[in-house]
């Protein structure tokens, strides 16, 4: 099984990376292409395109302008390492040992706007690109155009190798970057639900961290096998078969 993971905004380039390995993204072409065409915006452009502080706007522009083709150790750091926001507070990847990135290089993929699909060690730079940005490319007038053949063929391939079932940890907003019926696999989402006032509810931010824990459970426990997520039991999660079907595994929790 392969599962997939959304990117965060925050970044961390400057705590030193806890391996020393490392890989190549599989889009540096399609990445530099978008490059050079957001190296065309203005700061105001893109204050108002991304919704951004003049001063984040600027950061952004100088992320683009220093953006290389050619990765190192030097201008970048691998994916799992260099996302700092909920998901990736709960995958704890500082933590890995070396055998984790091993296996988590061959089960985990990041959807990215600028990288298309990243591997945990697959190097990148700082920048900031949200999937939903409206984009005129070659492909169509959203990142979703752009990417959606790309995306959706490199995991089919993967999934060919990796047993044919997709993990879906992914926000609504990445998995639109995929056309689901063209995987010829089996997709199952996972949901995290909280009770609040008596109702099980999805709070964001809680379950983009419950994402990234049901990854590194599934990295630790080097679980092959989609019924054994069932056992998944971090931080007082509990599988709720009632609320579970074949398409979605639905988790809940009590009393946090």
């Amino acid at each position: 099984m392969l599962m997939i993971l959304s990117p965060a905004k925050t970044l961390d380039f400057e705590t030193d990376p806890s391996t020393r390995r490392r890989s190549t993204p599989a889009c540096l072409d399609e990445a530099a292409e978008l490059v050079k065409i957001l190296r065309e915006f203005s700061t105001d452009e893109l204050t108002r395109r991304m919704k951004l502080s003049p001063a984040l706007a600027q950061a952004t522009c100088d992320q683009y302008a220093n953006w290389q083709r050619r990765c190192s150790p030097g201008n970048s750091r691998p994916a799992v390492l260099a996302y700092r926001g909920n998901a990736y507070v709960g995958l704890a990847a500082c933590e890995f040992s070396d055998d984790d990135f091993v296996f988590a290089q061959e089960t985990l993929r990041i959807l990215s706007g600028l990288y298309g699909v990243l591997r945990p060690l697959d190097l990148i730079q700082p920048y900031r690109l949200e999937m939903a940005m409206k984009l005129e490319t070659s492909r169509g007038r959203t990142l979703h155009d752009f990417w959606k053949e790309r995306i959706t063929g490199l995991l089919k391939k993967q999934l060919e190798q990796a047993g044919g079932v997709l993990i879906n940890l992914a926000s609504k907003e990445y998995f639109k970057a995929i056309v689901p019926e063209h995987l010829a696999a089996e997709v199952l989402t996972v949901s995290f639900k909280e009770e609040r006032d008596g109702e099980l509810r999805t709070i964001a931010a809680l379950a983009k961290k419950a994402r990234g824990l049901m990854a590194s459970f599934v990295i630790g426990q080097r679980l092959v096998r989609v019924e054994d997520l069932r056992e998944f039991d971090l931080e007082g999660y509990r599988f709720d078969a009632g609320m579970s079907s074949a398409v979605e595994y639905v988790f809940t929790r009590t009393g946090i």
